[in-house]
């Protein structure tokens, strides 16, 4: 039987459905280890490199059981076709191999409701590749964004399955780790871009400065949306309380850490901002629902799969980090656990302020690999 094509979201369903596959990844050690394919089920998976078939093919079939269902992964797709035509003419019946490489896995879009009550819906778009989420808002054929990808296509998409237009997209601070899409859905759709002007002063951006506290409304009532400046992650780092009940918290709060005040190198100044900011936070009503923009695995989702959590768990299940009492403690620990970030945050920044334009290409080598925004790995704060 002749390999097929299979997508990014099967591949994501067959993850969740714990289906007994096998993923070889064909791409090399370096890009492998970089990068890999992570879903919310534990899956047998191989790096054996493309050009080991190609050199090695019988040492290098032999790695895999016979008879198993085989999905093939490589960066641009046709090694993996290649190698998927091997596995089939080895006398494997069940193989495929993933259209357009690992790139369309590094931008899948995951969509959750988190909730439905009378009058609006709020959606969780997860992009298990990035270890990210966006959020949609939607009431009354309407729906606003939150720190959306730039994978265009899928917000039109949805928008238009859910009979509604996109009229804000916001972003809760100036993305270091992946590129953003407010700026290209605004661009696209009319849609108002928000943002906070102490991340995005200077940004070649047609955008509206939001103010602290300020509401934010749909057309015909609907769900509030209040402002909250959170700085520390970045100077400019706002968090958006929806209908009183779900805090979008974007890189400051997460449900295993919180957002590291590193990466634009005033470690000692931002760190200063988190502290206050952490402070803030507890102060807050711990029974909010916690929705963050990052997470570091699947562990920390729910029984639905979705990523969030009550205030008071979050703040609790980091207690390493909240229950530093001074800003010099938590300097101390902020450095204790800062690590390299990855090289190519400068340029994504760059990228966002529309300051630098990249193609199609640069996009998709900046924009693979998992977020590096946590102030540490959980491992570490537990051991904290």
């Amino acid at each position: 039987m002749s390999a097929f094509q299979y997508k990014a979201a099967e591949l994501y369903n067959w993850l969740v459905d714990n289906e007994n596959i096998v993923i070889v990844d064909v791409r090399n050690k370096k890009e492998f280890a970089k990068f890999k394919v992570e879903g919310p089920r534990p899956c047998e998976m191989l790096n054996i490199p493309y050009f080991d078939f190609m050199e090695f093919e019988e040492e290098s079939i032999a790695k895999i059981p016979p008879g198993s269902r085989v999905r093939i992964v490589c960066a641009k797709e046709a090694s993996a076709k290649y190698v998927a035509d091997i596995f089939s003419k080895n006398g494997f019946n069940d193989v495929g191999y993933l259209q357009g490489g690992i790139n369309t896995w590094g931008n899948l879009l995951v969509p959750g409701l988190v909730t439905d009550p009378n009058g609006y819906q709020l959606y969780q778009f997860i992009r298990p590749g990035k270890g990210s989420c966006s959020y949609g808002l939607v009431h009354d054929g309407e729906m606003m964004l939150f720190d959306p990808s730039r994978n265009l296509e899928f917000y039109l998409e949805f928008a238009k399955s859910r009979n509604c237009r996109i009229t804000r997209t916001f972003e809760t601070h100036l993305q270091a780790d992946y590129i953003a899409g407010s700026r290209i859905i605004s661009e696209e759709t009319g849609a108002e871009f928000l943002a906070n002007e102490a991340d995005f002063k200077g940004a070649k951006i047609t955008y509206t400065a939001l103010t602290d506290g300020a509401e934010y409304t749909f057309s015909s009532d609907g769900p509030r949306v209040r402002a909250m400046f959170t700085p520390g992650h970045t100077p400019g780092s706002t968090s958006f309380l929806v209908d009183d009940t779900f805090l979008l918290s974007g890189d400051t709060v997460f449900i295993k850490s919180v957002g590291r005040p590193d990466l634009g190198g005033k470690a000692e100044e931002w760190a200063t901002m988190l502290f206050a900011t952490l402070q803030k936070m507890q102060q807050l009503d711990g029974g909010l629902t916690v929705l963050p923009a990052h997470f570091i695995g699947w562990d920390e989702a729910d029984a639905n799969l979705l990523f969030a959590c009550p205030l008071r768990e979050a703040i609790a299940g980091n207690q390493a980090i909240y229950d530093l009492r001074t800003p010099e403690e938590f300097t101390v620990f902020i450095k204790k656990h800062m690590r390299p970030q990855p090289e190519e945050y400068a340029r994504i920044r760059l990228v966002n302020a529309n300051l630098v334009q990249v193609d199609e290409d640069e996009q998709n080598t900046l924009d693979i690999g998992k977020n590096e925004c946590a102030a540490s790995a959980y491992k570490q704060v537990k051991a904290a």
